[in-house]
């Protein structure tokens, strides 16, 4: 039986302090990140993506961020292709693949067996939907996925009319959301994987995450976004990240710039707690509390020993 690939996976909300604790096991482990966030592949979009900047990576080497250009879309399945394909490149030198981030469906893709295109097609009733894009509009047929697939409607950008019509066709054609096709595969992990996730006191958590975003606005956060608004750049992916899409209607002048920040800190809280869902339900995953800070070293030792054990390896001393 062929070895498998040794992986670590580190998971966790936003704002729980992954990428310091990535930095320091990438150290240990002789490891090269591979950002496993749909954001922080995207050009330009910096601090409101929390991207780690090259003071932070303190030397380690990290892939797929800035890889696309923010009026790009990107999907899951291409994630999975170009993430399978670095993991290899990173084992073939000799250095640990490690991915780090929080976007729960895109890594899943990754460390099972996930095949996405084995639901049936039928070109006539994609036809028809073409057409009813074309004449009745995109947010139309959008409507119809949000009806049917909430989940779908949520990840894809009604102007992404190509996977919008694919998600409706896979409902049409088998009768179950692509999310439940998934979950029916039933899939293996594709490698030897050390699986990690961080987690935190709630409360602790939403106060670091409104801190975070106090922050970001410090950085520059307005100005950042202000300058792909004044681009124009609006019916795409990108801009449907939080502390995006949020400070555009302060742009719009629909609500203050009070409001647009109230709203940022609350869509980033909604959005940890649904990762901690995501991850609970979703992987088996080896759980690390980071609640008290004065155990950070000690915190650091336990997971560095889950990973000798469970990958079977030695760190560097």
């Amino acid at each position: 039986m062929e070895q498998k690939q040794k992986l670590i996976v580190l998971i966790g909300p936003t704002a729980v302090g992954k990428t310091k604790l990535s930095i320091e096991l990438a150290k240990k482990f002789n490891g090269e990140i591979i950002s496993g966030d749909s954001m922080q592949i995207y050009k330009g979009m910096d601090i409101g993506t929390a991207k780690i900047t090259q003071e932070e990576m303190e030397g380690v080497p990290h892939h797929l961020i800035d890889i696309k250009e923010p009026d790009e879309s990107f999907s899951t399945a291409e994630f999975q292709g170009l993430v399978r394909k670095k993991i290899n490149e990173i084992s073939s030198r000799g250095k640990m693949p490690m991915i780090v981030g929080g976007t729960g469906l895109y890594i899943q893709s990754v460390i099972f067996d996930y095949h996405f295109t084995e639901a049936p097609s039928d070109p006539v009733f994609r036809c028809s939907l073409e057409e009813e894009a074309e004449t009745k509009g995109q947010e139309f047929v959008h409507g119809k996925l949000k009806e049917v697939d909430p989940e779908s409607a949520s990840r894809i950008h009604p102007n992404n009319v190509r996977r919008v019509i694919r998600a409706l066709e896979i409902i049409h054609c088998t009768g179950k959301t692509a999310g439940e096709l998934q979950e029916n595969q039933s899939p293996e992990l594709l490698y030897d994987t050390a699986l990690i996730g961080l987690t935190m006191d709630r409360e602790m958590l939403y106060t670091r995450i409104n801190f975070r975003v106090e922050l970001m606005m410090e950085q520059g956060l307005l100005d950042e976004v202000k300058y792909f608004y004044e681009k124009g750049l609006k019916d795409c992916q990108s801009i449907q990240a939080i502390g995006y899409k949020e400070l555009y209607d302060y742009f719009d002048g629909k609500i203050s710039l009070e409001q647009a920040i109230e709203n940022l800190k609350q869509n980033s809280r909604r959005y940890a707690k649904r990762q901690l869902t995501w991850f609970r339900n979703k992987m088996n995953v080896e759980w690390f509390d980071m609640s008290e800070s004065k155990d950070a070293e000690k915190k650091f030792a336990e997971i560095s020993k889950f990973i000798e054990g469970k990958l079977e390896i030695k760190a560097n001393t």
